[in-house]
């Protein structure tokens, strides 16, 4: 099984992300940062909050649906707001997605925020709410069930240090995972948890038996060129001593975001 999590950046860098999403042949793909905006047929839309602006595909969700016809798609939005047309709003809805390869069979999963709630008017105030998206599955070609989780972890305007709602959050996604996860089976975590290697993210999926594979296994850059401020982590996938890890890697080529794809192969 091939299990891919990527920060999509909204789909800035469209035709190399969809490529390299066509051609990466993950069972599992655990998306951040996905737009979907079902009012429009404009293929570009534009965010604005203050001095941000940035392009955003309007329909991402979507065209990764079309390009990855054998999986089954899950879009886990966070808050229903606008982004621009050139001076026309456009209603747009920002979140997680998961992809599934439709040869493996979805048999538990759960959804909920792990900081703040459902805004179904606009952005919301910083820092905006967040949520995880877990998913449990039977893999036929092995005769076993594995749980596997994403989250896109808050962003504080004071940085990736840890705070009050980072331990709240980490809480939250710990009891999401075991609302699936049955504790006796494979257990995947991954995502963009903007957070410090230090962080008590990492004490909290401890308890769950979970290491990281990005910094256990000596990588110390999670970003791309495009990204470029200090503080080169912000994603992280963990995994529990009974997942047979063949081959695990922090995709540096081709770039396809401002953070880089974190992929795991398992037995």
């Amino acid at each position: 099984m091939r299990i891919l999590s990527l920060n999509a950046w909204g789909g800035k860098l469209h035709s190399p992300l969809m490529k390299y999403l066509s051609q990466v042949d993950a069972d599992v793909l655990c998306l951040q940062e996905i737009a979907r905006s079902p009012t429009t047929e404009a293929e570009w839309l534009t965010y604005r909050d203050a001095d941000v602006v940035l392009p955003q595909r309007a329909n991402l969700f979507d065209e990764i649906a079309a390009v990855l016809p054998g999986h089954d798609g899950f879009f886990c939005p966070t808050a229903r707001g606008t982004l621009f047309d050139g001076d026309r709003s456009v209603t747009s809805e920002f979140g997680l997605a998961t992809f599934v390869r439709r040869t493996h069979s979805v048999i538990g999963q759960a959804l909920g925020f792990v900081h703040g709630s459902f805004s179904s008017n606009a952005w919301g105030p910083h820092p905006r709410a967040r949520n995880a998206h877990c998913i449990r599955l039977f893999d036929h070609d092995i005769g076993a069930a594995i749980t596997i989780a994403q989250m896109h972890g808050l962003r504080e305007i004071n940085g990736k240090n840890d705070t009050a709602s980072r331990h709240v959050q980490v809480d939250a996604l710990v009891a999401l995972i075991r609302q699936v996860w049955p504790g006796d089976e494979r257990l995947v975590v991954c995502g963009d948890f903007n957070v410090l290697p230090d962080s008590v993210t990492f004490q909290a999926l401890g308890r769950l038996g979970l290491i990281d594979l990005v910094v256990s296994r000596g990588h110390t850059d999670t970003r791309t060129s495009h990204y470029l401020k200090s503080g080169r982590f912000a994603d992280y996938m963990l995994v529990n001593g009974d997942v047979d890890v063949t081959r695990f890697d922090v995709v540096a080529q081709p770039e396809v975001s401002d953070h880089r794809a974190l992929l795991l192969d398992i037995g």
